[in-house]
């Protein structure tokens, strides 16, 4: 460590700042420290994992998102851009500061062994999850595939936590989902963003227009989309907007690094967009909704976004390790940030469970209406065919697509001389 500090100021140039005013000089305390630690600490020393703790410290001064990485944990966030790991298949989140279960991913290890949405995830392997980030649990839970892990589980349904064990299995992440919410209209998930997203997307979508004979709204859901990789965002975004910006990255001086735009060929130009986001909508989930904001070509619905807009870069620093460093911020294609502050919704509708009624509109709803007159005459036709009455549970999808469908009507209808 002595020769290292003795390097670092040697390649100094000649007019270089003070000894006060450089940071290097700080290498000697730094190596006084550890020869200390090396001939008097009372129990024998682990002088790699000094070291390795002292980075990760100087790491944890800079910012949440940039970090020193291991081998294993280099490993884990390489499997995560390709959407394959060994693990037991469960999307997880902190709920009330407790780890809980949003969904088991369909035929994992989790749902067959009937883990449920809502389930909280107490211990594992013993280990109390309560002090532990979402990062720790995740390398805690994944492993080699046919291994066995151990979670302790709480239930509202059961008085006393139980024990399950599982055997780790290949989990391949599907990062987009979609379903027909009515004829015509189309709900797409985005889960995360990794190799491929775009693919699925359009692979999905082509399926629900070849199922319904055409889309007339696509309703695409950002929720609690942690982001992923910044290219597949633009691809995804790339669908939708006509012309102009996606998404600027700016550098320490505020000068563009990259500048990202849409190549204004889009299958889905013209089709009307609701989009939905929350606080867990983050990074290049943001980058969607700020560029489908800013180019007009949604409209948000859900609560304000998470706010992550900074970006990392994987620098590979040699036997396995990594550095990955934030390195830019992004700016929507209005020329906003979304670090801090994130994207705001158009609507704002801040729970996925329809309010009650109040009296007065509880007492209005009681009203008989026409129909239930004696002798009322039968309805007229309509010159618009009726949109079908869906029965959505999830008020902010509820409240999304009631807007989609209005959108739709709106735009199908021809202006004033055509």
């Amino acid at each position: 460590m002595v020769i290292l500090a003795a390097v670092c100021a040697g390649t100094m140039p000649a007019s270089a700042t003070s000894r006060t005013a450089s940071p290097y000089h700080k290498l000697a305390i730094f190596s006084r420290v550890l020869s200390h630690l090396e001939r008097h600490y009372v129990a024998p020393l682990d002088e790699d994992k000094v070291v390795l703790g002292a980075i990760r410290g100087m790491m944890r001064t800079v910012d949440p998102h940039s970090a020193f990485l291991t081998p294993e944990e280099l490993g884990l966030l390489e499997a995560d851009t390709r959407g394959e790991f060994g693990g037991i298949g469960v999307e997880v989140s902190i709920k009330n500061d407790v780890l809980t279960i949003i969904s088991p991913m369909p035929d994992t290890p989790a749902e067959k062994a009937g883990i449920k949405p809502g389930d909280q995830i107490l211990a594992i392997s013993g280990n109390p999850t309560e002090p532990m980030s979402i990062d720790e649990v995740v390398r805690a839970m994944r492993g080699e595939p046919g291994t066995d892990i151990t979670i302790t589980i709480g239930r509202e349904t059961v008085k006393a936590p139980f024990d399950l064990t599982l055997t780790r299995e290949i989990i391949h992440v599907t990062s987009a989902i979609g379903e027909l919410l009515a004829p015509g209209f189309a709900w797409l998930r985005v889960r995360t963003f990794q190799d491929g997203t775009t693919a699925e997307v359009i692979d999905i979508i082509e399926r629900l227009t070849r199922e319904t004979g055409g889309l007339k709204g696509i309703m695409l859901d950002l929720r609690q989309n942690p982001g992923g990789v910044l290219n597949e965002a633009v691809r995804l975004s790339d669908l939708f907007v006509p012309k102009g910006t996606i998404v600027t990255t700016r550098g320490r001086d505020g000068t563009i690094i990259d500048a990202f735009t849409a190549s204004g060929d889009g299958p889905f130009l013209d089709t009307p967009v609701v989009a939905l986001i929350d606080g867990a909508t983050a990074s290049a989930a943001e980058i969607v909704a700020g560029a489908l904001k800013d180019c007009s070509r949604a409209l948000l619905v859900g609560t304000r976004t998470f706010g992550k807009g900074s970006v990392q870069s994987i620098i590979d620093l040699g036997e396995g390790y990594g550095l990955k460093l934030t390195v830019a911020l992004y700016y929507t294609p209005n020329g906003k940030s979304i670090q801090a502050e994130g994207v705001h919704p158009d609507v704002i509708i801040a729970s996925r469970e329809a309010p009650k009624p109040d009296d007065e509109t509880a007492a209005l709803t009681a009203i008989p209406g026409e129909q239930r007159l004696p002798g009322h005459l039968a309805p007229a036709p309509s010159e618009t065919p009726a949109i079908e009455t869906v029965d959505i549970k999830d008020y902010q999808l509820r409240i999304g697509f009631q807007l989609l469908t209005g959108i739709s009507r709106t735009s199908a209808t021809p202006p004033d001389g055509d």
